[in-house]
């Protein structure tokens, strides 16, 4: 039996996301707000609705406790509220300022990721409202969010129906296309499945499309978990496919030569391996400057990729960028960044600290000697 109990209408536009605690009920609109009603008889508390986005509301979800509600819009940010008294307690900007379409507590409320709709997600400590880490996937919007029952991994779905599993330093563990039409929701089932044999547990992914389509998954956190980083480094180097190498072509501006290196069948393996000479000869590249930039560039590749699989102290990444810093510099909050990727925040954000969200006491940027010789000590040890 399916019976209607109440009706509220107090959005005056299209209703986009709800969401219940243990009791309260939430939900957000086109119109900006974020309305909180007791479960007990679905009044509106007194303290909403809640006012801060300016532009459409996307998403809402509570923290598992119940206490807090995190909500995100086309204004770039996402915002903690404190349920109780609706009282802002923080406001989270993404890094590239783009729409944010969803945001997804972890189970243990420490963290919450944010999606957004270029493709960045953000992965930000709850407690301290700073950001952690950041990453983005190939193409699409995000549209949807889900963390594992035990905390450690989480899955995001895309407009253009890819779905990514990360685990929680942000490393993107696997990705695959799901939906041909894009998805629109996913999320882990809280029992896990065991396997008899061997003892492993597995957990059920369910994805949503458009194309009318519902998909079940199996997720080993425990075959993810046994990964090394230089099998995911493979994934995303040497496994490359030539489609992967135009990606990478064009996010260098070097989008003419997209059509010279699909002729000769170049993947990732291929483009590693390339040389002054291949350029010249095989590629037929006959600008000596346009070959040097292409060297330059699959050098930065090789040593990223040498760096990444040595594992990159934390404190050698830019917060913004999540690469490791050729030129870190100090801002006045007191966090170093990439200076090039501080000086775009300070110019796009209006001076607000990337880590804590807080009008910066000053635009300077002062060189950070140290860190930067600390980083070429490493770079020598782990590059040889």
């Amino acid at each position: 039996m399916v019976k209607l109990i109440h009706t509220l209408a107090d959005h005056s536009d299209d209703v986009n996301c709800c969401a219940f605690s243990f009791s309260l009920l939430a939900t957000c609109s086109l119109d900006k707000t974020i309305r909180l009603y007791s479960l007990h008889d679905f009044t509106e508390l007194p303290h909403s609705p809640l006012k801060f986005h300016t532009y459409a509301v996307h998403c809402c979800c509570f923290s598992p406790s119940g206490h807090i509600l995190a909500s995100c819009s086309t204004d770039g940010t996402t915002v903690l509220w404190n349920t109780e008294n609706g009282q802002m307690l923080a406001v989270m900007e993404q890094p590239s300022g783009s729409p944010v379409r969803v945001c997804q507590f972890s189970p243990d409320s420490r963290c919450l990721t944010s999606g957004a709709a270029d493709g960045t997600v953000v992965l930000w400590n709850a407690q301290s409202y700073k950001l952690y880490r950041c990453g983005n996937v190939k193409d699409g919007s995000l549209v949807a969010c889900a963390f594992s029952p035990n905390g450690s991994f989480f899955v995001t779905g895309s407009s253009c129906g890819d779905l990514t599993v990360w685990d929680d330093k942000m490393r993107c563990l696997h990705s695959e296309k799901a939906h041909d039409l894009g998805i629109t929701c996913c999320d882990f089932s809280s029992q896990p499945v065991s396997d008899g044999e061997q003892g492993l547990q597995f957990f059920r992914l369910a994805s949503c499309g458009q194309d009318c389509q519902v998909k079940i998954w199996i997720v080993s956190f425990t075959h993810i978990l046994a990964r090394s980083t230089e099998d995911q480094l493979k994934q995303f180097t040497e496994d490359w496919s030539e489609e992967d190498v135009s990606t990478w072509l064009c996010a260098q501006d070097l989008k003419d030569l997209v059509g010279i290196f699909k002729v000769n069948n170049i993947d990732g393996k291929e483009l590693l391996n390339l040389t002054k000479e291949s350029l010249a000869d095989d590629l037929k590249i006959d600008s000596l400057g346009l070959r040097s930039k292409v060297l330059r560039k699959i050098e930065e590749l090789r040593t990223k990729v040498k760096s990444l699989s040595s594992g990159i102290p934390d404190e050698f990444v830019c917060p913004i960028t999540r690469e490791l810093m050729k030129d870190p510099v100090i801002a006045s909050d007191g966090y170093s960044y990439e200076k090039e990727a501080i000086e775009n925040w300070i110019s796009k954000k209006k001076r607000t600290s990337p880590m804590t969200n807080l009008v910066l006491p000053s635009a300077v940027l002062t060189p950070n000697r140290t860190l930067k010789m600390a980083i070429n000590r490493w770079l020598e040890t782990h590059q040889k």
